[in-house]
């Protein structure tokens, strides 16, 4: 099973990035799936989540209205759109998968993890 994260890279403030998230091993079309950032010296995050469907997604109040969650089930992949990026969003980024198929918000009901991409926002 696993998880490969995708996508990361140096942009611009105001800029837009895409991540994706590649699942392989087994279906994670009935998982939850969420997407995590670390900054620098800081504890990992909650950047948004989506339920199995796609049809119910939870932002953090500081990505809300420019990040963007979606999935694609049949390919098994999950998209981070990323819009208006601050320096702040510089983090590498995590996608994860709950084996329950509704939101998940804590970083410890997850049950998969991929090995993250950095995103590096320049001022």
């Amino acid at each position: 099973v696993q998880l490969q994260a995708s996508g990361g890279g140096l942009v611009q403030a105001g800029g837009s990035r895409r991540l994706s998230c590649a699942a392989s091993g087994r279906t994670f079309s009935r998982d939850a799936m969420g997407w995590f950032r670390q900054a620098p010296g800081k504890e990992r995050e909650l950047v948004g989540t989506i339920n199995w469907s796609g049809s119910v997604t939870y932002y953090a109040v500081s990505v809300k209205g420019r990040f963007t969650i979606s999935r694609d089930n049949a390919k098994n992949m999950v998209y981070l759109q990323m819009n208006s990026l601050k320096p702040e969003d510089t983090a590498v980024y995590y996608c994860a998968a709950d084996l329950g198929g509704g939101i998940k918000i804590r970083e410890y009901e997850y049950d998969y993890w991929g090995q993250g991409t950095l995103v590096t926002v320049s001022s």
